[in-house]
Parts: C-alpha cells; structure tokens; sequence
C-alpha cells in the first residue's frame, strides 16, 4: 500500500499544479473532472497521514509499555496499545476501500425496493422496520430519500415500499443489500411467546438516467384507475393512480401514493428505468455476477443473505460469516460495519 500512497501523492502534486494554470482553469469541463480528482486525492492522503500518525503513536505506546515498570503504568500503557490497534485497523480499513478501484455505477443514485416476503403480517411488519434501517442510514450519510411508491399492510407493516435514495456513493454503499432478508423473533400478535421466522426481499437498483435507458413511448401502455388504501381526500375518488406496462419486457409498475396522476406516471417511469437499466447490467455482466455470488452473493433475490436474530440481540451476514450481538444498533440504522465488510470482501473478488 505504501508504494501506491506514494504514487497518488505524485499525482495530487501534479494536480495542484494543473489546477492553477490558467488554461486548464478556461476548459470548465476538463477543471471540473480535475477538481473531482484532487478532491478524491486530498482524502486519501489525509487519511494515509492518519494512519501514519496513529502507527507513530502506537509504536511511542510499546517502547513505554517495555521500560515501564510501574504497573498501574504499565496496565494503562496496555488499554492505551488496544485502542490506538483498533483505531489504525478501522482507518486502514477506510484507507482501502478509498483506493481501491471504484465500480462506474457506485455514485449513481438508487432505487430500493422493500417487499414482505413469507411470514404474513410479521413480514409486512419487518419490511417497515428494514425501510426504518435504511432511511436512518441514508441520514446519517447525509442522503435524502423519497418514497415513490408504497402498499400498507393492515397491521401497519408494508406489503411494499419503493424508495428513491439520493446522495454522494449510495449505490457503492448498498448494492450488496439485494436478497433475502430474514427476521426471527416473537411477533406483537403472538400470544403463547413463540418465535416465528418471516422474510423479506430486498432489491437495491442504481437509478438509470434517461440516456442510459431510452424507453419509446410506444412501448408503453398506460392505465389509469382510482387509488384505493390510506390516504387522502383523492383517494377512491379520482383516477390518479397510474399503472404502466412496458410491452416488449412485460415489466409492470404502478404508483398511487401521489393525488396528481401525472406525479404518479412520473414516479412509475423512474421505477421503470431503473428496473431496465437492471436488467442491462445483468446481461452485460454475467461472468462478472457468476464470479461475485461465489463470494459475496448477487442481486438474486431468491437468495437468503442476513438472518436478524431478536431473542439473541445477534445479526448474520451469511454471505462473508459475519456475526455482531448488536442487533438493537443495527435496527437503529447503524450498518456501516456490515456494509464495509461487504465492499472490502466484494472488491477482494473483484
């Protein structure tokens, strides 16, 4: 790693340099990919100075921890070593992830679909606590978010919930998250205590600009019919909610959530894009998906890839054998761990 720090430290000099040439500075274009770069660069190397500094002060730590002889000292010198250890690991970590060659499709914006699979209304309820999960996330990374469309469950849950996650990498961050999800605990309408075990999908597609995915208007049949569920005075009374067919893939979206039907056609096309742009990136990489599911799993949403354990406190990421007995922080939105894990172990197949 020293060696390829040391060369992206020549080229964050070279930029510094490019960057102040007044005819760089007039081809707006070329400066502002220039820019990007160097502003790419100046976190690597601030972390790699991090690290650096943490490495420094931890071998200070060891040379105290050898000639002490007091050992009250002694055992703080010790719990000192311990956290400066965890410290450099976790920056190292960071430090990796930043270098490593990022996927094209990582910055794009995302498309989550969450939908109550086996388990009945436990299911539905599950598919609102992963769409709490999610949404915390994408808060405390500073991403906005934007529900496009959703179906209740009686009980509250969600049959489905369709959210549009806006902001800096949110593809990179949960593209591993597609699959099954499964929840073992007691559900609320369990009366005898007993543990039931539900599942729900997850499907986690990178927003497809209109360039990417062209869809011609005559490939689509639209429907309009009246909304029905909760909401509104608009519901049930006019015909808002839109159901569009895209005819050469026979995909199917509808959206109602909105009062105005061309919001929710607007809403259905974005769902629809994203849902194509899906099925491209499949078809172009195939080998690539074969290679990756040996290791990580794929999108498959077939496929069974975290068990969250409530009686336990215990979360499982089948894919890479992590296990955390912190499942009341993971609920609280707090994955990061699990998703770092997850990119570190997908760029090691890569």
């Amino acid at each position: 790693m020293n060696s390829k720090i040391i060369e992206l430290k020549s080229r964050y000099e070279e930029l510094q340099k490019l960057l102040s040439d007044p005819k760089v500075f007039q081809d707006r274009n070329h400066y502002a990919k220039l820019s990007k770069e160097f502003s790419a660069l100046k976190e690597i190397l601030s972390l790699a100075s991090e690290c650096d500094k943490i490495k420094n002060a931890l071998e200070d730590n060891e040379h105290l921890l050898n000639e002490e002889t007091d050992e009250e000292m002694k055992a703080l010198a010790m719990e000192e070593s311990l956290r400066l250890k965890k410290e450099l690991e976790d920056s190292q970590i960071r430090l990796k992830l930043l270098i490593m060659p990022k996927d094209p499709k990582d910055n794009k914006n995302v498309i989550l679909e969450i939908r109550a699979g086996t388990g009945g209304a436990e299911a539905a309820l599950f598919s609102a606590d992963l769409f709490k999960v999610y949404t915390r996330y994408a808060e405390s990374a500073g991403w906005s978010y934007e529900v496009l469309s959703s179906a209740v469950s009686d009980l509250g849950g969600y049959r489905e919930v369709i959210v549009l996650l806006v902001g800096q990498g949110v593809y990179g961050d949960l593209k591993y998250e597609s699959g099954v999800h499964r929840v073992q605990r007691v559900p609320e309408t369990e009366t005898q205590g007993r543990i039931h075990t539900s599942t729900v999908t997850v499907a986690v597609l990178p927003e497809a600009d209109e360039v990417e995915i062209d869809i011609n208007p005559k490939d689509l049949k639209v429907d309009v019919f009246r909304s029905s569920g909760p909401g509104g005075q608009s519901v049930n009374t006019t015909d808002s909610a839109v159901r569009v067919t895209h005819i050469p893939s026979g995909l199917v979206v509808t959206c109602q959530d909105e009062k105005s039907q061309h919001k929710n056609k607007a809403k259905a096309l974005k769902i629809l894009r994203a849902r194509l742009l899906e099925h491209k990136i499949e078809e172009q990489e195939k080998e690539q998906a074969l290679a990756r599911k040996k290791q990580v799993g794929s999108a498959d949403r077939s496929e069974r890839i975290r068990t969250y354990n409530f009686p336990q406190n215990r979360v499982t990421d089948h894919r890479i054998g992590l296990t955390l007995k912190k499942l009341d922080q993971v609920m609280q939105g707090k994955i990061s761990e699990i998703i770092e894990a997850l990119k570190i172990q997908g760029q090691k197949q890569d």
